[in-house]
């Protein structure tokens, strides 16, 4: 078994109809659960993250309106998400959970979040239902606390990971990479980092191709000496905000290449989720689950077990 990481207020009361599928989290734990993968021996729950964290990679200012619910309407709505105590509440959690999960990965090699990938939030704003930059705060913490030197982060998403980017534009201990359809959004890339752009309606075969084409190359030319991989499961050929043409076993061997290919070379590995999106939203917790079913895959063939 390889530690997992989840709290039950990263599904919160929210409006039914509303395009973000939060329930998708407490029905991708229910899933794992189901199928014995995440069970009481391995499940982590994150702590309150610490404010001093969140504030040494976001805006004080930002942090502290967020918390208050002090956005302004407009700043709210390039999030797309209503503001709420509750909302505060699961943010932070999350976050948390993220910088949990890198702890755990390097403590066992591998480690995966339930949640985390909110890679559209800048330092000081949000946009694309992501509020704080778990991927940018959680780096940062690792350099920061001396656990790591150098970290990569391999996002997968099918969206540009342009708020992570513009956290390290001036900085060369943190390396984003981001794969993702170049038709989708968002409209204006950013430019920084390693940016690898796939073509709209790109299948498995295609994306696979360009991932090995790339990946050792770049672990070679940065060697971090840590790695998160947000495994976004919006690649799908049925997400409704994709663009790209993965199957459930294109995901899967997505999945199984980078993992492989990082621990192949000793990198302990830190996994959150992504974008996914369906209105059916058991849909969605079934393919992010596909990294868990993996990740917990590749833990029992490397006999990468916590206990």
């Amino acid at each position: 078994m390889i530690p997992f990481v989840f709290h039950p207020n990263y599904s919160i009361p929210f409006p039914s109809n509303h395009r973000f599928p939060m329930s998708k989290f407490r029905l991708l734990a229910e899933q794992l659960s189901e199928l014995g993968i995440l069970t009481s021996e391995n499940c982590f729950e994150p702590s309150p993250l610490s404010l001093t964290a969140l504030m040494r990679a976001h805006d004080k200012h930002y942090v502290q309106r967020f918390v208050r619910g002090q956005l302004t309407q407009k700043e709210e709505k390039e999030i797309g998400l209503p503001w709420s105590e509750w909302l505060v509440e699961r943010t932070l959690r999350a976050v948390s959970g993220t910088i949990l999960t890198a702890e755990l990965a390097l403590d066992h090699g591998l480690a995966c979040h339930l949640a985390g990938g909110t890679h559209h939030a800048h330092p000081s704003h949000g946009a694309g239902f992501c509020i704080f930059n778990d991927l940018a705060v959680a780096s940062i913490d690792l350099i920061h606390r001396g656990l790591a030197k150098k970290v990569m982060i391999l996002d997968c998403d099918v969206h540009q990971g342009d708020g992570t980017v513009a956290f390290f534009t001036n900085r060369d201990d943190v390396i984003p990479v981001s794969w993702h359809c170049d038709e989708n959004y968002p409209v204006d890339k950013h430019q920084g980092g390693v940016n690898i752009a796939l073509p709209k309606g790109a299948d498995g075969k295609c994306y696979l191709s360009v991932l090995k084409e790339t990946l050792p190359d770049l672990l070679l030319r940065y060697s971090p000496d840590f790695v998160f991989y947000d495994a976004g499961a919006d690649v799908h050929i049925d997400d409704r905000l994709g663009f790209l043409n993965l199957t459930d076993d294109d995901v899967r061997m997505r999945d199984r290449y980078v993992l492989e290919t990082c621990l192949d070379l000793s990198l302990p590995v830190a996994c959150v989720i992504g974008g996914g999106y369906d209105r059916q939203e058991y849909k969605v917790a079934q393919r992010h689950s596909i990294l868990h079913q993996v990740a917990n895959e590749i833990g029992n063939e490397r006999r990468l077990a916590f206990i």
